[in-house]
């Protein structure tokens, strides 16, 4: 490791920054260096922009993956090396503001119903019941679901952020999970390892699932289900968000949910939800897999304190 390396690791150690983004601050500082063939500590502003531009055409990368870079090259230079960032300017590309794509309820229950196997049933279910993200699903242990009756709820360890946050956990997503431990070889077998991954690694089980698996699930159960809107797992967030803004919570109380920093980033969300909906679905607030109709049948109308017949949850 270069005395450069070492100096940018200990930067964002003191900082408290997450494991993901001190991993993806190195990547671009790597990815800088070798670009360019040359130590980053020897490259002008213009060169760092014409990475960045290689970045976006050459690559094609999205403008959110080419802002994550400007980060890292923003904090090396203005906090690493010290130069002043009006001398040295790393701009932030606009990126363009899209409306998140929501699933339906009839699409989510096809979703699932063609899931590729139950691992993938499993994880997209959790997804949408849960409201977590790709890669804090992927993190999740065993112990961090308290499923005390005066509890309910899942502990998120470490998020976006680095932030801590507790999501509660409705009693219809407890039946999948439960059914899920029940399933693994070492609940079987004996007592269930509590501090275990929830998804481990396929080749190593001390070490948590790759992110990028589920993301190939999604996009294979959405082609099976003749699900043609645009998105991957981060989807089943934004209905998560959605549907539940439509069953009554208010925006304050989802803000805590979904770990966003600011209410405002919560509030998009209100411009997804149906006018008629804070009446017609209210009354199972948190049991959005029960809520989903059963695939290939007419879901009945949800009246205000009903919900719909609840969804056998194939976990085999």
């Amino acid at each position: 490791m270069t005395p450069l390396r070492q100096r940018m690791l200990d930067a964002m150690t003191l900082r408290g920054m997450a494991a993901r983004t001190v991993e993806a601050y190195i990547h671009a500082m790597v990815g800088l260096s070798r670009y360019h063939r040359r130590s980053p500590d020897t490259l002008s502003v213009a060169e760092v922009q014409q990475y960045m531009v290689h970045l976006h055409r050459e690559r094609r990368l999205a403008f959110s993956s080419v802002n994550q870079a400007a980060s890292a090259f923003k904090f090396f230079y203005g906090v690493v090396l010290g130069l002043d960032a009006r001398s040295f300017d790393i701009p932030y590309a606009r990126q363009p503001q899209r409306v998140p794509e929501v699933l339906s309820r009839d699409e989510l229950a096809r979703l699932f119903a063609c899931a590729p196997h139950a691992t993938a049933n499993v994880f997209m279910k959790l997804a949408y019941a849960t409201g977590l993200r790709l890669n804090e699903l992927c993190h999740l242990r065993r112990r961090d679901i308290d499923d005390a009756p005066d509890r309910m709820c899942i502990h998120v360890v470490q998020g976006k952020g680095g932030k801590d946050r507790l999501v509660p956990l409705a009693a219809d997503t407890l039946q999948v999970l439960r059914a899920w431990i029940a399933l693994q070889p070492a609940a079987r077998s004996g007592p269930v390892d509590a501090a275990g991954w929830l998804f481990p690694s396929r080749t190593d089980p001390d070490r948590p699932m790759f992110d990028q698996a589920p993301q190939r699930w999604y996009r294979a159960a959405a082609a099976a289900a003749g699900i043609t809107k645009y998105g991957g797992v981060h989807t089943l967030r934004h209905c998560f968000a959605t549907h539940l803004l439509e069953s009554g919570v208010d925006v304050y109380t989802l803000q805590q949910w979904l770990g966003h920093r600011q209410v405002e980033t919560t509030a998009r969300y209100l411009h997804l939800v149906r006018p008629d909906s804070t009446v017609a679905a209210r009354g199972a607030t948190l049991s959005l897999l029960q809520a989903l109709p059963v695939p290939g049948k007419t879901a009945a109308p949800t009246t205000a304190g009903t919900v719909a017949p609840p969804v056998a949850i194939p976990v085999a």
